[in-house]
């Protein structure tokens, strides 16, 4: 997995590096000709291209000027736009301006109209305005030169950022520059991750410039494809439908029976060997229809064809006895729905998945669910995960990893908070962003499918990695949907046919 360093995470790797023997200067010097190596690669070469590079004042600003010594070097035509005095340069921004006075460059005082004239004509254009740390909203000069990159249409480079985006959180307060591609130093960065950042950023190009990665001290990573192999290892021969993992979803009620059957399907699906369907009794001989391959049985109900309290101790009798619980999809949000949830937290005895209903009958209670001992794994968008800590939308997704990683700790669970990037996070603060998936999985139901993934996977492996495992499979599985069918027309239950290729990609 790759790192995910937070703007005081690598400002302290960069240090460590520095006190370890690595020069400040060495280290401007590889970003900046990593920065001039990815520009002739977007402009597909060198001679005869125009390059505007515009440059804050600090480290960020240099990385710019080494960036447009190099290109000079390799036939651009390359003009400098310092939004600051460059008198006012210091350290290692000093050094690095100090080598265009051999170079072709020609260095431009920032103004406006002037920088509108030179982008009109630019193939491309360097955004070395502001570096990770930048918190808030831009103002001043770098905000008059944000304006105009952003109205000039020229593609752009951006430094370690988009100038505007928050390096931690993603957040935009003001304008911000969107990028074409963003090359930054070292390591991932959260807010190159998380929306809008991760949108403005455009392609993320990871460059080493020598910091050890020793030195990157983070508990956030980043998961992909490949980061799947070592979790879903081949069956042994010997394997066979009670070894491979044995699992209760307790979902659905009259007008939500998709519910019931998505859970199911995806639990089959991500490979589980047995799973018992509990449905309200009068909704019974709809769902067992459609998961043929399941167990599915009819348990107390109220009036309104939902759970009732009292089928709460049938259901734990059932679990206890296999391997795991997946339980909310559908099963709607009554007062007796709420005390057979509340019921089945607390009797139950092994892992629990927790989703959608099942997460409401705890708003704002996320303290209650800590007093289970054993494994719970939450699956909640942005939304529930907002009601189930009593907050606003806006501040779980103004924050996703640090809103998830409180959540975890309140509850004592892992969480896997839904939507791009999905993030995972446990008590002890580790936390793995997903990079799958994306705007083909916004369609109803897909969530469920997700709900009986994790619960397959939590038979096989511990709750933290069975839930970023099963996320970053479905997250593929979706990907591939869109590649094949188109993004807009994937509904939940073709899911359960590319989460079939997706793992088969494992098994080969």
């Amino acid at each position: 997995m790759q790192k995910v360093a937070t703007p005081a995470q690598m400002a302290a790797a960069d240090k460590a590096a520095i006190a370890s023997g690595v020069a400040s200067q060495d280290l401007m010097g590889r970003a900046g000709r990593a920065l001039g190596r990815a520009a002739l690669q977007m402009m597909d070469g060198g001679y005869g291209r125009r390059v505007v590079i515009v440059c804050g004042k600090g480290n960020n600003g240099g990385d710019g000027f080494v960036c447009a010594a190099y290109l000079a070097g390799h036939g651009v035509s390359c003009t400098v736009v310092p939004v600051a005095d460059p008198a006012t340069l210091a350290g290692d921004a000093a050094w690095a301006f100090s080598l265009l006075r051999s170079t072709s460059c020609r260095v431009r005082e920032f103004e406006p109209a002037e920088l509108h004239r030179l982008l009109a004509g630019a193939d491309l254009v360097v955004d070395a305005l502001l570096g990770t740390g930048f918190t808030g909203s831009i103002r001043g000069r770098p905000a008059e030169a944000v304006e105009v990159i952003g109205a000039s249409g020229a593609p752009v480079l951006a430094v370690d950022i988009p100038s505007g985006v928050d390096g931690l959180t993603g957040q935009v307060g003001g304008p911000a520059v969107q990028a074409r591609a963003t090359v930054t130093m070292g390591a991932l960065k959260a807010g190159l991750l998380l929306q809008p950042g991760a949108e403005l950023a455009g392609k993320v190009i990871v460059v080493d410039i020598g910091i050890p990665q020793e030195f990157v001290e983070t508990q956030v990573r980043m998961a992909a494809e490949l980061d799947l192999a070592g979790q879903l290892a081949p069956r042994s021969a010997s394997a066979h439908k009670r070894s491979v993992g044995k699992i209760v979803i307790a979902a659905g009620s009259v007008g939500m029976t998709g519910a019931a059957t998505l859970s199911a399907s995806g639990a089959m699906r991500a490979g589980a060997g047995l799973v018992r369907v509990a449905v309200p009794r009068s909704v019974r001989s709809e769902v067992a229809p459609t998961v043929v391959e399941a167990l599915t049985t009819g348990v107390d109900e109220t009036d309104e064809g939902q759970f009732d309290q009292t089928a709460a101790a049938t259901v734990t009798g059932w679990a206890n006895q296999w391997d795991a619980l997946a339980l909310g999809p559908g099963i709607g949000r009554s007062a007796r729905v709420q005390g057979f949830v509340e019921e089945l937290l607390t009797h139950v005895t092994v892992p629990v998945v927790l989703d959608a209903d099942g997460l409401a009958a705890l708003s704002g209670r996320a303290k209650w669910l800590a007093k289970r001992s054993e494994p719970t794994i939450l699956t909640p968008h942005a939304g529930e995960l907002a009601a189930l800590l009593s907050m606003g939308v806006e501040q779980v997704n103004s924050n996703r990893v640090e809103v998830a990683v409180q959540a975890a700790q309140a509850t004592g669970a892992t969480v896997l908070l839904k939507g791009f990037r999905t993030v995972v996070a446990e008590p002890s603060g580790e936390v793995v962003l997903v990079d799958a998936g994306g705007p083909m999985l916004a369609t109803a139901g897909t969530g469920d499918v997700l709900t009986g993934m994790v619960a397959a996977l939590a038979t096989q492996m511990p709750p933290f990695e069975a839930a970023w495992s099963a996320a970053c499979l479905h997250g593929l599985a979706g990907e591939l949907l869109a590649g094949q069918i188109g993004g807009r027309s994937v509904i939940a239950s073709d899911l359960l046919w590319a989460i079939a290729q997706v793992m088969r990609r494992f098994e080969q």
